[in-house]
């Protein structure tokens, strides 16, 4: 990992999502013999996670520094690191981000603005209702296998058009249009069991689908389930809101405080944590 980019970033304490700590290392050079470009898509890249021979951050302060970033640009406060011409010409050579994201493709919600993060930071996975299918499943897997990276987030959002698409077509039986009814096919499995629960059905689905997605990256690649086991990675769910910019974890559906405090930042899961 690009040590200047953790040089930059804020660390979560106990007491929740503080700027606590600098982590100090200067810039260093790219590790002798080592090839400049990305990794071939079979092969295991480097062992380390960054060009500084440095290993990898832990999931958990990859996490942290990344909800860190989201409170800057809910606060107004954005710093937007590492989009300068410098970095630019730095990564030609290749990349080593520290997360991997699914999101939904939606101009409102781009991940590296509203992470507050930068250049290389941020290997960027976009489809409508982010669904993990094949394609989706092999791009996850070679970023985490070729270059480290930490930490996987499924990210939905607030009033997702393609759920609401998904509730319309199973409330009313109107079938959406054109290769839209491929992204309803693929969803209504995971939101026909929300439609149940109280509250708005959009929002239910949403998080239905942030739970299901997580629970399919794990479950369908035997690569990523060994790193969580092993404790080199963290997958996890979570929901931007249009309204106030914040991004919240999605508690796994019957998980205890225990068991979610373990894959967790204090303060972090659940729902509205406030603007901090």
């Amino acid at each position: 990992m690009d040590p200047q980019r953790w040089n930059r970033r804020s660390l979560l304490t106990s007491a929740g999502l503080l700027a606590a700590t600098t982590l100090a290392a200067g810039p260093g050079a790219p590790a002798q013999g080592r090839p400049t470009g990305d990794p071939a898509p079979g092969a295991d890249g480097p062992p380390t996670g960054g060009d500084d021979g440095q290993p990898p951050p832990d999931p958990h302060v990859a996490l942290a520094a990344l909800l860190a970033g989201n409170r800057r640009f809910a606060r107004g406060e954005a710093r937007r690191p590492r989009q300068d011409l410098a970095t630019l010409r730095r990564l030609a050579a290749g990349q080593h981000p520290s997360t991997v994201v699914l999101g939904c493709a939606d101009s409102r919600v781009p991940p590296e603005i509203l992470f507050d993060q930068g250049l290389g930071d941020v290997f960027d996975n976009r489809l409508a209702g982010n669904v993990v299918d094949d394609l989706v499943l092999g791009s996850v897997e070679y970023a985490v296998r070729a270059f480290g990276s930490p930490l996987v987030v499924v990210l939905g959002h607030e009033r997702c058009g393609a759920i609401a698409a998904t509730v319309t077509a199973i409330t009313r039986g109107e079938d959406p249009p054109d290769h839209v009814g491929a992204i309803v096919a693929a969803l209504r499995p995971v939101v026909a069991p929300a439609l149940v629960l109280p509250g708005d059905p959009v929002e239910n689905g949403c998080r239905a689908n942030v739970r299901a997605q997580v629970r399919a990256l794990r479950e369908r690649s035997p690569l990523l389930a060994d790193r969580v086991d092993r404790g080199r990675l963290l997958i996890v769910g979570a929901r931007y809101d249009l309204d106030d910019g914040l991004v919240t974890l999605v508690r796994p559906a019957g998980s205890t405080g225990a068991a979610w405090g373990a894959a967790a930042p204090a303060g972090a899961a659940g729902g509205r944590t406030g603007r901090p």
